[in-house]
């Protein structure tokens, strides 16, 4: 499927270019939430238009997360959970449980989408976590397991 770009979008393109995705992809994500149009003359000509008023709004949305980022980037995000004797988890810690705590503690809307995990979040310990706010804007947090004390 062919499609012009009305946003920039992380390792596929930039605002007005034309990209070739997978149906799927393009159908699901990049059309449902209005980040492309499916390519045809009529569109070309629309988002050649556009184009300025489009890079003014990703330079407001960029500016906008780039002062969240500056919230928290290189923070420490501390969870206390229950562990088993050999540090496992009873359960995984998600992105939305560390959206949640973001949110609790520096009051910066961040979207469990924008949370890229390396991997799963399920002993004691300190995790790097990196979070994607927008294709020229990222922050990199670190979040901390710890043990709850027995009583």
């Amino acid at each position: 499927m062919e499609v012009i770009l009305l946003e920039n979008i992380l390792n596929l393109g930039n605002i007005g270019d034309k990209v070739s995705v997978k149906n799927g992809y393009g159908r699901n994500f990049l059309l449902k939430k209005g980040k492309a149009l499916r390519f045809s003359k009529e569109n070309l000509n629309y988002v050649n238009k556009k184009k300025d008023e489009l890079n003014k709004k990703n330079s407001e949305l960029k500016n906008k997360f780039k002062e969240i980022a500056k919230l928290v980037n290189r923070k420490t995000f501390i969870f206390n959970r229950e562990s088993k004797e050999n540090g496992d988890l009873y359960g995984s810690i998600k992105p939305k449980e560390i959206t949640n705590l973001i949110k609790d503690q520096t009051k910066a809307e961040v979207s469990p989408s924008q949370i890229i995990l390396k991997d799963e979040l399920n002993k004691i310990g300190l995790y790097k976590v990196d979070i994607n706010f927008h294709s020229e804007v990222k922050a990199n947090i670190s979040v901390k397991i710890d043990k709850i004390q027995a009583k």
